[in-house]
Order: C-alpha cells, then sequence, then structure tokens
C-alpha cells in the first residue's frame, strides 16, 4: 500500500512542479489542451505558482497537490474561479502518468469536494472534459458530477456539474494529517 499526501500549492514548490510537468507533458497534452511553451521553464512555473497562490489569497483558487512517499509531485488538483456571490467553482486535476489507477484523482476530488463545501461555502462544482478522456470522466462520474448534455450537441467536451451542500459531510477515505495546512494522507 502506497501513501500519498494531498497539500496546498507552496511558493517552494517550482522545480518540483516543473519536474512533474515536463515529464508529463506528452501525456497530459493526450487528454488536454496544451500549455504555452514558456510555462516549461523554472521562471515559467515560479510565475504559474505566483498566479495561483495570488488567486488563492483573494479567494478565486484553491491549488493543491498531491506527493508520493518520497515527496515527489505525483499530480495537482484545484478549485478554480472560485465565486462565492454565485457558490460555484470549477474543478480540475492531473495525475503523473504512472501514477494512474490508484485512485488519486477521486481521492484529490473528493478533497476539493470537501474543500468546497466547507472552506468555501459553495453549492455547486463544475468540470469539463473531453469526451474521450474516460479516465477523467470516470473519476467525476465517481464523485458524483453529471455530464448536461444538450439535445443534438456533439461537442468534444462535455460540462459535468455537481450539486453540493456547504457544511454536509463529504465522504473522503483519507486520513486529515494537519488541517491547518490543509494536509491530507492518502492510502492506496
Amino acid at each position: 500500500m502506497k501513501t500519498f499526501k494531498i497539500r496546498e500549492l507552496k511558493s517552494n514548490d517550482t522545480e518540483a512542479l516543473l519536474a512533474f510537468e515536463v515529464r508529463n507533458r506528452e501525456w497530459f497534452e493526450s487528454h488536454i489542451d496544451a500549455r504555452d511553451s514558456s510555462f516549461y521553464s523554472l521562471q515559467g512555473v515560479a510565475e504559474h505558482i505566483q498566479g495561483y497562490l495570488s488567486g488563492f489569497a483573494v479567494g478565486a483558487w484553491h491549488p493543491l497537490v498531491i506527493e508520493d512517499a518520497s515527496e515527489r509531485i505525483v499530480g495537482r488538483a484545484n478549485l478554480k474561479s472560485i465565486d462565492p456571490a454565485k457558490g460555484c467553482a470549477e474543478v480540475g486535476y492531473r495525475i503523473d502518468r504512472d501514477a494512474c489507477g490508484r485512485g488519486l484523482a477521486t481521492q484529490a476530488l473528493r478533497h476539493l469536494i470537501e474543500q468546497a463545501q466547507h472552506r468555501w461555502q459553495l453549492t455547486q462544482l463544475v468540470a469539463y472534459a473531453f469526451r474521450e478522456n474516460l479516465g477523467s470522466r470516470k473519476v467525476l462520474e465517481r464523485c458524483g458530477f453529471v455530464c448536461e448534455r444538450s439535445p443534438g450537441n456533439e461537442e468534444a467536451e462535455c460540462r459535468f456539474v455537481l450539486a453540493v451542500t456547504p457544511g454536509t459531510e463529504c465522504t473522503v477515505i483519507a486520513q486529515v494529517i494537519n488541517p491547518a495546512m490543509a494536509v491530507v494522507q492518502v492510502k492506496t
């Protein structure tokens, strides 16, 4: 059984995050839109992290990373475009190709749902997945998201929606090891 940790993104994650993104670039780009090539540098990732942390400071983002037992980043998960007035946010996640199939995306998404409910008091989460990205679609459906389909709409991307109730319990199969830092230990 391997142990993984979910924690908030930090400014000193630049090198580890760049290594994760470079290691998985081709894999990610086969499932989601490609990042600009300028992202794949220490400066590009440092600016990316600073933007996310600035967004976190004003309540627009909640960026997380997933680490394995050796503290290597093997995944990311985010609440983004947090809108307290509307009670909604978008979720996103990406898992290292070599860590797929271990339930990390499901656990990370459940953690995001819990954060949306308790920390942000949100009532709706939205996610987008390309129709051919069956892994992400299964994760979203497993966590209760429903694909909104419009009659006659055959777009490449599907919009998934989850209604949540702030303050209610959410089943997360993980152990909170430091609530102040939002660090969660996941055993698979």
